[in-house]
């Protein structure tokens, strides 16, 4: 007996195209890329606050330029206070770290608008974008699991 295979695409069908549309206008609301930052960054365009949510040591080695300080575990409602007309763009490590997923969502329940920084650093840097700190570039632009 022959046995067909199933396609891993289409085992689930596609969404119709009504439906695709108000996904993906959708997910622009909430994220942004490294070269949208960077064009926005390069032209002088305003109007958002980068944030690392990545751990303070990290932060200081290397960062976006401009970029402010605040781990994604601190956020709380003692966090410093952000003027509420900029959009915040929060980034992490890069693809595999939700570091700056949950700071998003604990910062829109402060209230503040925010959108997520696709790559994170770990793109920003391989995407030929400047670093600040005390290492820049040569920062080890990765997590490192500490040693159980």
């Amino acid at each position: 007996m022959k046995i067909t295979p199933i396609s891993q695409v289409l085992g689930t069908p596609a969404a119709t195209p009504e439906e695709a549309v108000l996904y993906f206008n959708a997910k622009g609301i909430y994220e942004t890329d490294v070269a949208d930052v960077a064009y926005d960054i390069r032209k002088g365009l305003g109007g958002f606050t980068i944030v690392d949510v990545r751990d303070t040591q990290s932060y200081e080695e290397a960062h976006l330029p401009g970029a402010l300080s605040i781990p994604s575990g601190r956020i709380d409602s003692s966090t410093p206070s952000f003027p509420t007309d900029n959009v915040l763009v929060v980034y992490c490590w890069g693809p595999a770290c939700n570091g700056a997923t949950k700071a998003a969502a604990r910062l829109a329940a402060m209230g503040y608008q925010v959108k997520e920084m696709l790559g994170g650093i770990e793109y920003w840097h391989q995407e030929g974008g400047t670093l600040e700190g005390t290492l820049k570039e040569k920062a080890p632009l990765y997590y490192s699991i500490p040693p159980m």
